[in-house]
């Protein structure tokens, strides 16, 4: 189908862009690299009178690693994720999960800022950032200020982002050195969303580990960061046991749904599977 008519705005500062998100209200909409926006306009499920396209303000641009933290800026698309070395130095995980969106031709359009900002529970970026422990700049007509990752999604669509704010950048701090991360993820085919996906960081001492994150995708309305299962792996030696005993306690916490990928039963087998290889894989590669 065709999208209703609208009018395009292309500002050239954050500034500008805020102005006419405030002027126009919900008749007005922010666009990065537009897959899911588009479709949503296409098939009429939206209906918006103004488009603000946030391709030419430099501030939601480029990747910086100083001091400790990454800062990517909500512009950034998946394939400079993926081939930014300084990015793939600091947090290899992040390069790993971009290589697993979509498609090549998707990826060089679709933006982290995009992918983390509209709260669909399919997306891959959410639940990574998650396990990251990430802060989101959001800055609106008051100013700027941040919220956690792991405190930004409320149900499916819903994000702690005011409708008159927008997302600016992502900071992300560099995961200790010797930090093991797996991302593995289960779909129907290229360029579907996930079945199953789980995100893992492990760190090991003395072969015991001293911490983990885990976060899981497409598993309920949204990313589900599970601290039960990281701490049924802290102070193991990451063996059999304890990995049973993770993927039981996030088994506990997802809400999955029948759909045309599966009934609820499959998709929380498939969940348990993806996630003991992420597990078992980001501890083969920690230390």
């Amino acid at each position: 189908m065709i999208p209703a008519g609208f009018e395009y705005h292309r500002p050239g500062d954050i500034e500008s862009a805020l102005s006419i998100l405030t002027q126009h209200g919900d008749e007005a909409r922010v666009i990065a690299g537009g897959h899911s926006l588009i479709p949503m306009m296409k098939l009429r499920l939206t209906d918006l009178s103004h488009l603000i396209d946030l391709q030419d303000i430099e501030l939601l641009k480029g990747i910086e690693v100083a001091g400790g933290t990454v800062t990517i800026g909500a512009m950034v698309t998946q394939h400079q994720l993926i081939n930014d070395q300084g990015l793939a130095d600091a947090i290899p995980l992040i390069r790993e999960g971009s290589l697993q969106i979509a498609d090549p031709q998707v990826r060089y359009v679709g933006t982290i800022g995009g992918n983390v900002a509209n709260g669909d529970p399919g997306n891959d970026m959410p639940g990574l950032m998650q396990c990251l422990g990430a802060t989101y700049e959001l800055q609106g007509p008051g100013g700027t200020r941040e919220v956690a990752a792991r405190d930004f999604y409320e149900a499916a669509y819903f994000t702690e982002r005011a409708e008159d704010e927008i997302l600016t950048r992502i900071r992300i701090p560099v995961p200790a050195a010797g930090t093991g991360y797996a991302y593995e993820k289960q779909k129907r085919k290229i360029g579907d969303y996930a079945t199953a996906a789980a995100g893992v960081l492990i760190r090991i001492e003395g072969g015991t580990c001293a911490d983990a994150s885990i976060a899981m995708t497409n598993l309920s309305d949204t990313p589900v960061w599970s601290v039960a299962a990281a701490n049924a792996l802290i102070g193991t030696a990451v063996d059999a046991t304890a990995r049973q005993a993770a993927i039981a306690a996030a088994i506990d916490e997802i809400e999955p749904v029948a759909d045309n990928r599966g009934p609820v039963e499959f998709k929380k087998h498939v969940a348990g599977v993806i996630l003991g290889r992420a597990i078992e894989r980001a501890a083969s590669r920690a230390g």
